[in-house]
């Protein structure tokens, strides 16, 4: 089975839980810039989570295109990843509205921590079907960057009971370290199996 109904599938989801977010923002009451200050807070949460999401379509995009096949195993890997992100939405409005309180940002860092796993489960159900010499198994070889980010949300998490600044900025971090999309696949998709470059 080739990946395109995956990728179509995920791409929808993904565009819905943007949508479902930016749905969630209240027009503010007033009709100056002090009445935008209410708003920041949620604001704010909405910025982090559409570039989470971002990063998330991003990298999806860019590891399925060096995907030749996929089979049922990475369908409900690919599934399971949607379920974390699919929450995403209402940590971000809690996490807004809580004004710093630890549990919802806690909460937050949870389902970051799951989203992350989630991704890194979906690579290896794809290296399992398609074997160690695959595209996907050269450019994920070494995987720093992902257990990096791993252990960021795992400290963030008990962190915001300690202050919420330190845990928000745990979050930007792992944002930031993503945020160009990852550049050992996209040297990949350049290449063909053998490892030359694409004709």
């Amino acid at each position: 089975m080739t990946p395109t109904r995956l990728e179509a599938f995920s791409d929808g989801v993904i565009a819905i839980l943007i949508t479902i977010m930016v749905l969630e923002l209240k027009v503010p009451e007033g009709h100056d810039l002090t009445a935008l200050r209410p708003m920041l807070p949620v604001g704010l949460a909405y910025v982090l989570s559409f570039v989470f999401l971002g990063i998330y379509w991003n990298n999806h995009h860019h590891m399925f295109k060096v995907v030749e096949r996929v089979n049922g195993p990475i369908l409900w890997a690919n599934l399971h990843l949607l379920f974390w992100l699919s929450l995403v939405p209402a940590a971000t409005h809690w996490m807004g509205e809580s004004h710093g309180a630890p549990l919802p940002i806690a909460l937050y860092g949870v389902i970051l921590l799951m989203s992350g796993a989630a991704y890194s489960i979906l690579q290896h159900r794809i290296v399992a079907h398609e074997g160690r010499d695959s595209k996907l198994a050269k450019a994920i070889e070494t995987g720093g960057k992902e257990k990096m980010s791993l252990a960021m949300y795992l400290a963030a998490i008990p962190l915001a009971w300690v202050h919420a600044a330190i845990s928000y900025a745990l979050f930007v971090t792992v944002a930031l370290i993503w945020l160009r999309p990852d550049p050992r696949i996209e040297a990949l998709e350049k290449m063909d199996v053998r490892g030359a470059p694409a004709a």
